[in-house]
């Protein structure tokens, strides 16, 4: 029987390259290491785009438990965020990541809170139709009514730019408040959704964290996996984010062994390094011979920049 479904059929690297974030490239770590953030710091999750915020609390409010609602300032206004515990260990964490805690949330807000979200079910069934009447090439996602202010936000993916001026003006009209639409890319449609990735849990973006660094073919490349774009993609079409997770593990690894396709005389012999198990610490170098060797990569070692075997 034919034993094409134990192979991977790899595609080409311009293929692949469609599944990269665009601005992988252009990436900087702008966590500041220098950074000393504060003793007592909570982190807590916006709901309509599951994005996790870090806050301080004034003295004067105590403790914050998990599960607790607070008022906090956002890129587009006061809102509410749910307090998901302390933070004992933040990663990447800037200084203008850090909001201050405005007050908690009362039994006012949160009825306000739940009013809101009934309103946006409504909101989201007129901006569908809306869209169909300007015939616009817009995929809605969410809707976010702001708590403290008379403000709609539409969040929306798109393959191309939208002109959507005049259902700006038609929304205005219906809602008799501040409209904001904003074009949101995969990944970001992933997180506010959610879903189950490959493996079987909920996507990275939405229940690990939300800001994650791009992704890249190397990644996929150092960790010997097969460029095939159904196993390395999720559900958004991009890289999986779980790529970047042991990329610098091997990368590190990787400095201290022979790199694949590299030739060196053993035995009597010239080999050809064919693989390179950075877990399994295995080099297997086939000769010209045709003899197949798995050699353990504590035995190779580089003087003046050429690998010997000891």
């Amino acid at each position: 029987m034919s034993d094409i479904f134990e192979q991977d059929i790899e595609e080409s690297e311009d293929d692949i390259s469609r599944l990269e974030d665009a601005d992988f490239k252009a990436y900087e770590e702008e966590s500041d290491e220098h950074f000393v953030y504060p003793k007592v710091l909570y982190l807590t999750r916006l709901d309509y785009s599951s994005e996790a915020v870090y806050v301080t609390v004034p003295e004067k409010f105590g403790d914050l438990k998990k599960g607790e609602h607070v008022i906090i300032p956002t890129r587009y206004g006061k809102d509410m965020a749910l307090v998901l515990g302390r933070a004992s260990h933040p990663i990447g964490l800037k200084p203008s990541d850090i909001v201050k805690v405005e007050r908690k949330a009362g039994d006012e807000d949160l009825e306000r809170f739940k009013e809101l979200s009934e309103k946006e079910d409504e909101a989201f069934k007129i901006f569908k139709e809306k869209v169909v009447e300007h015939a616009l090439d817009m995929k809605l996602v969410a809707v976010h009514f702001l708590l403290e202010e008379q403000k709609a936000l539409f969040f929306f993916s798109s393959d191309n730019r939208v002109d959507f001026r005049e259902l700006v003006k038609d929304l205005v009209s219906v809602f008799k408040m501040r409209i904001e639409l904003r074009q949101i890319g995969v990944r970001d449609e992933s997180r506010i959704t959610g879903g189950l990735g490959v493996c079987g849990r909920p996507y990275c973006c939405h229940s690990i964290r939300d800001k994650l660094p791009p992704v890249s073919i190397k990644m996929a490349k150092e960790q010997n996996l097969s460029l095939n774009s159904t196993k390395i993609s999720g559900q958004c079409g991009r890289l999986l984010c779980c790529l970047s997770y042991e990329y610098n593990w091997y990368a590190e690894a990787r400095k201290k062994l022979p790199n694949e396709g590299l030739h060196i005389h053993y035995d009597g012999s010239d080999f050809k390094i064919i693989d390179v198990n950075p877990i399994k610490q295995i080099v297997r170098m086939l000769s010209e011979d045709g003899r197949l060797l798995e050699i353990p990569a504590s035995r190779f070692v580089k003087d003046k920049g050429k690998w010997f075997i000891k």
